[in-house]
């Protein structure tokens, strides 16, 4: 262990440096491998350093997730600038898609990782959610008149549910048990009867072909 190392890292560096070496194990072995221990020999630091710069090992795994949600949120915020409503919402779910399947293990920790009994998500990292959702409810708006915020939040959720439960079996390799389908073609299927029921139940004007912005992003 290079203990004179403890002396060339400001507290941001040391931080960066746990985050860098957990989220580097959890992507090679997943959160069954990530222990304070383990960070600690490839920073070369004590143990007791993590614990200086994090509250636990909980804490460390919230801030690696943050990492994965702020990822996703840069790459989706590019979306939103062009098109109608159904093509927008087409690609953010398609390119959640393609984001999931370039590291699964990091985006399986967001819903494999548990807090103990008794302890909330803190703060900031439910806001980190809720932006999420907030760019998909952005996508949706145009379907909603004014006074339907609730129903748009509600949509929003119910959308990207069923998005999130085809990406889900396709990370985990377990698609082809259910359909000969590509994710990709179901999540297509699945936003365009959304949307066209959406447009349907409310006094929204027609959703325009999801696809007519351009063809599915492929995973």
């Amino acid at each position: 262990m290079t203990m004179g190392r403890r002396s060339t890292h400001t507290p941001q560096q040391l931080r960066e440096l746990i985050l860098d070496a957990a989220q580097d194990i959890i992507q090679v072995q997943g959160l069954a491998g990530l222990s304070a221990r383990e960070i600690a020999r490839r920073i070369e630091y004590s143990p007791g350093t993590i614990y200086n710069m994090f509250e636990n090992l909980d804490d460390v795994v919230l801030h690696v997730e943050s990492r994965v949600l702020e990822a996703l949120d840069q790459r989706l915020s590019t979306l939103l600038q062009d098109g109608n409503a159904a093509g927008r919402v087409a690609r953010l779910a398609q390119t959640y898609l393609g984001f999931t399947h370039e590291n699964p293990r990091l985006w399986n920790l967001l819903f494999e990782h548990h807090m103990p009994a008794g302890a909330d998500l803190p703060p900031w990292y439910q806001q980190k959610l809720e932006g999420l959702m907030a760019r998909v409810e952005e996508a949706l708006a145009p379907l909603f008149p004014p006074g339907q915020e609730t129903d748009r939040q509600r949509a929003a959720r119910v959308l990207w549910a069923g998005v999130h439960g085809i990406t889900s079996l396709s990370t985990a390799d377990k698609l082809s048990v259910v359909t000969s389908e590509s994710a990709s073609r179901l999540i297509e299927d699945l936003v365009a009867t959304y949307l066209a029921g959406l447009t349907c139940s409310s006094n929204a004007p027609p959703a325009a072909a999801a696809w007519q912005d351009g063809p599915p992003l492929k995973a």
